[in-house]
């Protein structure tokens, strides 16, 4: 069981921080319109203290843990670039992100937000069913 008490614990951290946002502040806590609306200029306060909170989020789970989060990406950088450029495209699209849609849009029983969250689910399959394929 100790083994999943990370992933328990950073999923409990996702869920307060966009409840807390939701209810104090009756936003919703999609990353990607919280770092578009920041870099607009709109909300500064807010939308700061909420990209400050995602970047010591590391640090937090070096506090509770003892050590840093094992991270092991085995993609080259340009398959790296590419998945990201289309994650922001798709996150414009379909507006919205996996955050926005999946944490907080599927406990409010959005329509759009399980129309979204099954694209995205089934697009990862695709994806890796295809990347696996190519040997990539």
């Amino acid at each position: 069981m100790s083994a999943y008490l990370p992933s328990l614990a950073g999923g409990m951290l996702i869920g307060a921080s966009a409840v807390m946002l939701l209810l104090l502040n009756g936003r919703i806590a999609g990353i990607s319109g919280i770092v578009g609306r920041l870099l607009q200029g709109v909300g500064m306060t807010t939308n700061l203290a909420f990209v400050l909170g995602l970047l010591l989020g590391p640090l937090a789970y070096l506090l509770m843990f003892g050590s840093w989060p094992a991270v092991q990406i085995t993609a080259g950088w340009p398959l790296i670039i590419i998945a990201g450029l289309l994650v922001g495209f798709g996150s414009r699209m379909g507006s919205g992100c996996t955050s926005g849609h999946g944490v907080l849009g599927l406990a409010r029983v959005s329509p759009r937000s399980m129309v979204a969250v099954a694209t995205f689910l089934t697009a990862g399959v695709a994806a890796v069913a295809l990347l696996r394929s190519l040997a990539l």
